[in-house]
């Protein structure tokens, strides 16, 4: 590792700022500059007292602040790392292109191999129920619906999981109710059935994530979660599917393709 002296600055004394918030600030920055590279372990605890003149619990303090800004995770024994940044480019005007369901791949799996990583679905529920009332709204007022859950990894690491609400009159019956639906997914699956896609409708949040959240994508102190409901249309204008998205926000760049007219 380069010498911490030509990293990190020195300590303002005269500066209103605490101590601790000084010391973060100064990680930060060598992190934003590529300084400490993404999976790098950071500067011990003893090394920073050594540098600063200060106590542990002074460099605790500035950990936690970077930790709780997703930029750091520290793993018990070891150290505290620089967390990875994105990997997943999520392409909004490509990613359910037809192409691709021809191809027999799902929207999920392109953007992985785009990245060059190992998809994976698991916690995969499949049933028939009530719907809510926001579901029954988007959908156009039915009762029931047939409900995919699965949780998505990449690598190994949970990223996103997700719920498909489809009509039963659609889905009750069909390969769509099956665990595995076949190659291209659901949407492959709905045009075969007579429902060609014509467009969807995404509503886009973040926010901070509940427990629940926090315990299904293990996310670490200070991640937001991205949350988005998508309603596909076929061509007869009737929404199809609506899909309930919730993603690890530093697993991910939301990226799209705008008109300009």
């Amino acid at each position: 590792m380069t010498s911490l002296p030509s990293i990190l600055g020195g300590l303002d004394p005269t500066s209103d700022r605490a101590v601790f918030r000084q010391i973060a600030d100064q990680l930060r920055e060598a992190i934003d500059r590529g300084r400490f590279k993404e999976g790098e372990k950071l500067p011990s605890e003893a090394e920073l007292v050594e540098h600063y003149g200060v106590s542990r619990m002074t460099v605790r303090n500035s950990f936690s602040i970077l930790q709780g800004e997703g930029l750091v995770h520290a793993e018990h024994g070891k150290g505290v790392f620089v967390r990875p940044r994105p990997p997943v480019r999520r392409l909004a005007s490509d990613r359910f292109a037809r192409r691709h369901r021809e191809q027999g791949k799902s929207a999920f799996i392109v953007e992985a191999d785009a990245a060059g990583s190992h998809p994976k679905v698991d916690s995969l529920e499949v049933k028939e129920e009530k719907a809510s009332q926001d579901i029954s709204t988007r959908l156009g007022s039915v009762r029931r619906v047939l409900a995919r859950r699965r949780r998505y990894l990449l690598d190994g690491r949970p990223v996103e999981f997700a719920t498909s609400y489809l009509p039963l009159d659609i889905a009750r019956g069909t390969p769509i109710a099956e665990p595995n639906p076949g190659p291209g997914g659901i949407y492959a699956r709905l045009e075969e059935l007579g429902h060609q896609l014509d467009h969807f409708e995404e509503e886009i949040r973040a926010r901070m994530p509940s427990p629940a959240e926090v315990k299904t994508l293990q996310l670490a102190s200070g991640v937001p979660v991205i949350h988005l409901i998508r309603t596909a249309f076929d061509t007869s204008g009737r929404a199809v599917e609506v899909c309930d998205t919730v993603m690890a926000a530093d697993a991910y760049v939301l990226s799209y393709q705008l008109p300009a007219t």
